[in-house]
């Protein structure tokens, strides 16, 4: 009987400790703010409330809107995940460039990095695959899903032997749902049309804070982006984007805010090189 006991005593006292231990290691999510940095174009830098930063579509060395500092890429700091949506030069120029810098993965669609595995652009180990619906946690704290785009990819390429601009496979486009240690999520839609499950990737990832493209011509238009704003996404905060790089995308924060009237969604118009913070 007095082994029995102190068998139970035992297990009590081990399992107290491990609980003990457990609660000790266990940190609480971060309680910080999250500053959202506009680079131009499509391109953020995303510093987390755990002090982690993404780097969203880079294209900052050769983008007249990119403000000088930024087109060193040291000027960026750290990186600890980088995320590219497609294989347009004005969505992934600088990505390689800054993987090899900070030595860590370029996360874009599957076929798009089978593609620069293939052309030596990156080592195979820094060329990650996955795709829509995907999930991956590239640092601790933080969670990508991949979703859809309505939108075209290729990889677009100078070939360093021949000095020549080549098109490769580029894989289908995303989006990202970029979830931070907080809970706190942000939808960067990428290149993209108009299309209805904007509705269902609302509804399902509620989404804080949109990075919307508005430039018209190869994404949504200022008309269309409110469209999507009012009747499916409906986000708290939205952060127009792609648009004025290019002399084709000549869609406007102003043109977004008069084609939404009245709406609870609050438009963040950044200029490059302008911080928000959540």
């Amino acid at each position: 009987m007095r082994i029995r006991l102190s068998l139970c005593a035992l297990g009590v006292f081990l399992a107290s400790l491990f609980l003990a231990n457990v609660s000790a290691f266990a940190q609480p999510a971060p309680t910080g703010k999250t500053e959202v940095l506009w680079l131009g174009q499509s391109a953020f830098r995303i510093t987390t409330p755990g002090g982690k930063v993404i780097i969203t579509d880079p294209w900052l060395r050769t983008n007249p809107t990119t403000p000088a500092e930024y087109k060193n890429l040291e000027a960026l700091g750290k990186i600890d995940v980088l995320l590219v949506t497609h294989g347009h030069f004005d969505h992934f120029a600088d990505a390689p460039a800054l993987a090899i810098l900070n030595k860590i993965p370029m996360y874009a669609p599957g076929d798009m990095n089978l593609s620069a595995t293939y052309l030596g652009i990156l080592p195979p180990e820094q060329l990650p695959r996955f795709n829509v619906n995907g999930t991956i946690f590239p640092a601790p704290g933080i969670k990508v899903t991949a979703v859809h785009a309505e939108h075209s990819s290729v990889l677009t390429w100078k070939n360093p032997a021949t000095g020549k601009d080549e098109t490769h496979v580029g894989g289908a486009p995303l989006g990202y749902i970029i979830e931070l240690e907080n809970g706190f999520k942000i939808y960067h839609m990428g290149d993209t049309g108009l299309f209805g499950d904007m509705k269902f990737i609302a509804e399902y990832y509620k989404p804080d804070l949109v990075l919307m493209p508005i430039g018209g011509n190869f994404t949504m238009a200022p008309a269309d982006a409110a469209y999507a704003i009012r009747e499916w996404i409906k986000p708290k905060t939205v952060i127009p984007m792609h648009y004025g790089s290019n002399p084709l995308g000549k869609g406007t924060p102003a043109e977004l805010l008069q084609s939404l009237g009245a709406s609870a969604t609050k438009v963040l118009a950044l200029k490059q090189g302008e911080k928000a913070e959540f």
